[in-house]
Order: C-alpha cells, then structure tokens, then sequence
C-alpha cells in the first residue's frame, strides 16, 4: 500500500489539474537548480573576473554533452517506472529500480572515468581561446568528478517523480542550492579555490541532495523497499532501461554536437562573445524553467496513462498544456523585452567597462532573440517527452539530429561569415527544424498507441479509436 498522498496518480481526473500540481514543483525545482548554478557564475564573474567567467562559459556545450547524456539516461529509465506504476504493477517496478541502480553505477564511473581523462584534450579541439583554457579545464574536470553524484539525484528524484511526487525532489534542491551558496563563498571567496571551488560546490550540494532524495525514498515509499529479489540482474528489465535510457541521452548528446559546434564558433569570436552568451545563456536558461518542466511533466504524465492503457488522455493533456505554455511564452518575452534587457548584468562586474560597454548588449541581443522564439521551444519539449513517455525513444532522438544539424550549419558556415548575429538566431532555427520533425512524429505515435485526433492540437478534444 502506498502511503496517503504519497504518490499521483495521473490516469483518473482532470487532466489540467494533474499537470498544473505535478508542473509547480518541478518550476520551482529548477528554478532552485538555476539558482545554484547561477551562483557560480555570479561569484566567478564578480570576484574571478571576466577571464573566468569565459573560462567556466567555454566549458558549457561539453558540460551539455556529458551531463545531458547523463541525465537523459535517467530520465528514460524513469519512464517504465512511471508505465508499471500506471499499471499498478509494483513488483515490476521494485525490479526496474533494482536494475536501475546496476546499470546507473556502471554507467555513472564509466563516464567520469573518461571525460576526466579526455577533457583537456576536448577543450583544445573546441578552440578554447588561451587565456580562457586554464579556467576551463580547472571547472570542468572537477564538475566531470561529480558525474556520480548527478546521476545518484536524477536517477531517484526521476523515480519519485514516476510516482506523481514532484514536491520531494524540490525540497532536497532548495537544501541543495542554500548549501551551494555557503559552499560557492566559501571556497571561492574565503579558500581562494578559484573556478575549482565553484566546481567542488556545486559536486558537493549534488551529492547531498541525492543522498536525502534516498533516505527520504526509503522512508516515504514503502513499494519501493527493495527486496534482495528486486536486485537480481535480469536481461530483460535491463534491456528495457537501456532502450528506453540510451536513446534519451543520446537525444541530449546529439543535441549537444550541435552546441558544440556552434560554441567552438563562439570561441573563435573572441572572449568577449564567450562572456556575452555566458550571461545570456545563464538567464536563458532561468526563463525556460517551464519548458524543461513541461517536458518531465509530459514524459509522467504520458508514461502513466499508456500503461493505465488510457492514451486518449495524453492528447488531452497535450492540449492542455498547450495552452499553458502558449500563455507562458507571450508573458515571459513581454516581460523581458520591458523590463529584462540588462539582467545579464548580474553576472558581470559592472565596474569593468568593457563587461558594460560591449558584453552587455551582445548578451542582450542573445537573450532577446531566443526569447522571441520560446513557442517553438514550447513544443520541442512537449512533443518530445510525450513521444518519449509512450515508449517512443528510438524515434524522438531524431528530433536532436535536427536541432544538431541546424546548429552545426550555423555554427560551421553563418557564424564566421555573419558573426554575432548568427549566434543569437542559431537555436530558434534548432527548435524549429526540430518541430518540422516532431509535430507529425507525435500523430504517428499517437496513432500506434490507439488513437488519432480529429481536431487540431489547440481544437476541442474528440478522440475516435483505431480499429485494429
């Protein structure tokens, strides 16, 4: 038995009302999650200087590509979790999280054993301007040490969010981030530790809210009380994880060449253009805390329906946040176009005149275009998860080959003959290539699984059943 409250389930009722509770937390979660890391930047650019905040912004697309990869992994083996918990099928689900904890081990030192090996070696093959690299390097294989660590949190905060619980995970991230901040000043500031004690911070405050996010799991979630049983290696619930974990970290890591390619352009322009998208990128990602969030809450929501074999509800569901998002969007650019146009100056000295005369408007120019397109990256998100949560992994990887190639091209050929410019429209032009893949991609999913539309996305929901 499940203890009162202690879980969602997200196969019966209004759709709308699952999807806003479920979505709140994990806001605030990441917005938590952006905090800490914001910390970092902050702390480095106003006490380390603009050198080291380029340092530790270089390091950002090959920080995606591991970690996404990472986390992508963890977010697909949360997903049979989410499925048998639909079908209230909970020894099936005490197995997969047995097998999960093999397969997260041996994939968590795998990684950490070769980015830290590799990295410099990375850094050199991005164009990681010289007076950068050394920051580079000092942040990243220290962040590249905490691979274990990440994964420990993402992989239990994802098997609590199967469960419909998205408020515990936010509990151990606030504790997290308060920590991150103490840690961030004290190493940075009172240590003299440099970018490596921003690093080291941020490894620690990770650790010990995945150690809480398992204790707090333990005790909260009797059905998941493992049995020596649940943790026998089986073939075929490790085989399940790994099709449905692999192809979501590769979709990150996909996504991430992409990004590579386009930083590795950003590098050649200079370490002034390096700090400007350091910045914009750091409130970029504060203000897309609610497509990354649609995004876990469509992957649940979805996983949990299609085992409850009732996936009328996840085109319902999709409408529904739909409408959120939409909403969202317009606000978030009204907003930012009014009144945010200076806010990445939070991370630069403002006494530095050079930070104020040249970074900050190019961060500007950054922001503000991406923002003009969240709509796009709205349904990146939706689509892909939902596709993901109906068991559809293989396939929604395509969708990062697309946003891959946009800003490769970009990257590769518009950024040295356009310069700036090209940088600030490179990832509008991703999520649209990638939603030219995903809105049909979605139908057909939904097709597979039973049913076919017959309004439009934003039309009133009639469902009618496919004969088999």
């Amino acid at each position: 038995m499940m203890p009162k409250n202690a879980a969602r389930d997200m196969t019966v009722g209004a759709p709308m009302t699952h999807i806003v509770s479920f979505m709140i937390p994990l806001i605030f979660g990441l917005l938590f999650q952006q905090f800490y890391s914001m910390v970092d930047t902050v702390v480095v650019g106003k006490f380390l200087g603009v050198d080291a905040l380029a340092g530790v912004g270089s390091t950002g697309s090959i920080n995606f590509l591991v970690l996404g990869f990472a986390m992508g992994v963890c977010g697909g083996f949360a997903i049979p979790v989410a499925q048998k918990f639909g079908e209230k099928d909970f020894q099936g689900l005490r197995r997969f999280v047995g097998n999960m904890i093999w397969l997260g081990a041996a994939i968590g030192l795998a990684l950490t054993a070769a980015t830290v090996l590799l990295c410099r070696d990375i850094l050199l093959w991005m164009n990681t301007p010289e007076d950068v690299l050394g920051y580079a390097y000092d942040y990243i294989s220290v962040i590249f040490l905490g691979i274990p660590a990440l994964m420990l949190y993402n992989l239990l905060s994802g098997i609590i969010r199967s469960l419909g619980d998205s408020g515990t995970p936010l509990f151990f991230l606030i504790l997290s981030s308060l920590l991150n901040v103490a840690l961030d000043l004290l190493f940075i500031v009172s240590f003299r530790m440099g970018v490596a004690g921003a690093a080291w911070a941020t490894l620690v405050s990770q650790l010990i809210s995945g150690v809480g996010c398992l204790v707090f799991m333990i005790w909260r979630f009797p059905v998941l009380r493992l049995r020596g049983d649940d943790l026998q290696p089986r073939r075929y619930f490790m085989g399940r994880l790994l099709t449905m974990g692999i192809p979501m970290g590769i979709q990150y890591s996909i996504t991430a060449i992409g990004s590579i390619l386009l930083q590795t352009a950003v590098n050649g322009l200079g370490s002034s253009a390096v700090a400007a998208v350091t910045a914009g990128s750091k409130v970029n990602a504060v203000c897309c805390c609610p497509m990354d969030a649609i995004g876990t809450t469509a992957a649940t929501f979805a996983g949990q329906n299609l085992g409850a074999g009732k996936p009328e509800r996840v085109h319902e569901g999709v409408r529904s946040t739909t409408v959120l998002g939409i909403a969202y969007c317009v606000v978030i650019f009204v907003v930012m176009a009014l009144w945010g146009g200076n806010s990445a100056a939070l991370f630069l000295d403002t006494r530095d005149q050079t930070a104020m005369e040249v970074i900050l408007p190019l961060s500007r120019r950054f922001l503000l275009a991406c923002i003009a397109f969240y709509i796009p990256l709205l349904f990146v998100n939706l689509l892909r998860f939902t596709i993901q949560g109906l068991g559809f992994s293989k396939l929604a990887v395509l969708a990062g080959v697309f946003e891959m190639v946009a800003r490769g091209v970009f990257g590769l050929c518009l950024v040295p003959w356009l310069g700036f410019d090209a940088v600030c429209f490179a990832n509008p032009a991703a999520w649209i290539l990638a939603d030219v893949f995903l809105f049909p991609a979605y139908f057909h999913c939904l097709k597979k699984a039973g049913y076919v539309p017959e309004r439009p996305l934003l039309g009133k929901l009639r469902l009618r059943r496919v004969r088999a």
